[in-house]
């Protein structure tokens, strides 16, 4: 039965000689995965573009409610992407999210709210010219929210690491910060250094972990790491 859906594209692993298996987090249906044909051919160039990483994409599939691999009739992109695939800072942020959203969103069925939100969050990152630093830890925070254990403030979010038992180094003005991260647009001037940006995303790597019931191995973090600290 074929099916018009919306999707955000998680990443994708090689499959026999010149096919792909697209894992794509969709509108209608969560989380999926797809065959797609001859796309690593030297025929098809232009069609690997479509499953790069956080490609926002308009589908039709070809959707069985009971099988675990579909196909895909038609894909096209929603938005063509200016800056996320160039600009160094967010191409790392992309390849981090990515990581990050294929691994927490494993299991997701469908939630259209939290679609339209990384959806829209995504196409805002492309567009986004200031303070684009904190844009990943303004998501995770906020993409919380639409997964049914966001944190409400600042000390809702403490509170749970500790009662977790999850042992961080907190500096002066971090509650505010989380605040701030958590209910002003992306783009805000949150002023936040390298050291606790990076002590901040590994609080919430862990505030996941406990939600989730299971580690998160990110191998992405050490690449943005580095790619923040040289700016």
């Amino acid at each position: 039965m074929l099916k018009r859906t919306r999707g955000i594209v998680l990443g994708h692993i090689k499959y026999k000689e010149s096919s792909i298996i697209v894992k794509v987090f969709t509108e209608e249906f969560g989380s999926s995965s797809f065959i797609v044909n001859g796309v690593r051919s030297s025929k098809s160039k232009g069609k690997a573009a479509l499953y790069q990483p956080l490609t926002l994409l308009d589908l039709v599939i070809y959707y069985k409610e009971s099988k675990e691999l579909m196909r895909i009739s038609e894909a096209k992109m929603a938005i063509s992407f200016s800056e996320i695939p160039f600009d160094p800072v967010k191409r790392t942020i992309g390849m981090f999210l990515t990581e990050f959203l294929s691994k927490t969103l494993r299991e997701e069925q469908a939630n259209k709210s939290l679609f339209e939100f990384l959806f829209h969050s995504i196409e805002l990152l492309d567009h986004l010219q200031e303070n684009v630093q904190n844009f990943h830890l303004q998501l995770l925070l906020k993409s919380a929210n639409y997964l049914g254990y966001g944190p409400q403030g600042d000390l809702d979010f403490m509170q749970q690491l500790i009662e977790a038992g999850v042992h961080f180094n907190q500096w002066e003005n971090e509650q505010n910060i989380i605040n701030r991260l958590i209910n002003e647009k992306y783009g805000a001037s949150i002023e936040i250094n390298n050291a606790n940006r990076r002590e901040l995303l590994h609080q919430i790597i862990k505030f996941y972990t406990i939600h989730l019931h299971q580690q998160l191995e990110i191998k992405s973090l050490e690449v943005l790491k580095t790619v923040m600290s040289a700016r």
